[in-house]
């Protein structure tokens, strides 16, 4: 019994940062109801099967999910505005977004997994649509991995549902890249403003995030403050 015991509170510590998503499931309920808490509940269980895979598994798996959770519709449907940009809790209410809101969930769900800012990237893109051939473009977003800071970005788009180097999207031209902690003109290699002071709707989505209890800078393989 004993063993049994310390065990399960080895297990309950090892995912301590699970609680974020505890709140976020009560809050889901409370807010919006029912659904939308079940569709937390999804998130939460998809993060805690893969805390322990290799990150190119957990990648794999995020982009699968938020591609197959969400349905892509456009702000003016979802939001009745041009351009919002929804944090996971919204996207997952809606049970749609546009490409910011699958870019941003991905990245959320990949900083809760522990993989650190400096190795992500949401990046603004011309995306061009219909072949090599196409003069059609739109703006789009999609998130970059990289397995080291200076390595090629992986990118996961909601578009192209297969993950592959950036070299071989040449459909994307990016524009600027971003994260929580800097933002970068297409080729830069410092950042060149703080984008919370830029980029007012990623500075809403981290507040409202933060609001709700979502924090970043701790994974939920963290076990700090858990004795």
């Amino acid at each position: 019994m004993l063993a049994l015991l310390i065990l399960g509170l080895a297990a309950s510590t090892q995912l301590a940062g699970l609680d974020d998503f505890e709140r976020l499931e009560r809050i889901a309920a409370q807010r919006h109801g029912p659904e939308t808490a079940e569709r937390v509940r999804h998130w939460r269980d998809l993060l805690e099967r893969v805390a322990d895979d290799d990150e190119r598994t957990q990648i794999r798996e995020v982009n699968e999910f938020f591609n197959r959770m969400l349905l892509y519709q456009d702000d003016r449907v979802t939001w009745g505005q041009e351009d919002f940009w929804a944090t996971p809790l919204e996207a997952l209410d809606k049970g749609a977004g546009d490409c910011e809101d699958f870019t941003i969930a991905k990245y959320v769900s990949l900083r809760k997994l522990g993989v650190p800012d400096e190795r992500l990237r949401l990046f603004y893109v011309v995306a061009r649509m219909g072949g090599p051939g196409s003069n059609i473009t739109q703006a789009h977003m999609v998130l970059g991995y990289f397995t080291d800071p200076g390595a090629e970005p992986l990118v996961l788009d909601n578009l192209v549902t297969f993950i592959e180097p950036a070299s071989r999207r040449d459909d994307l031209t990016p524009i600027f890249s971003f994260n929580s902690e800097g933002l970068w003109p297409d080729g830069a290699e410092r950042s060149a403003a703080d984008p919370t002071a830029r980029l007012s709707r990623w500075r809403r989505v981290l507040e409202q995030m933060d609001a709700d209890g979502i924090d970043l800078n701790r994974p939920i393989t963290d076990t700090q403050g858990t004795e």
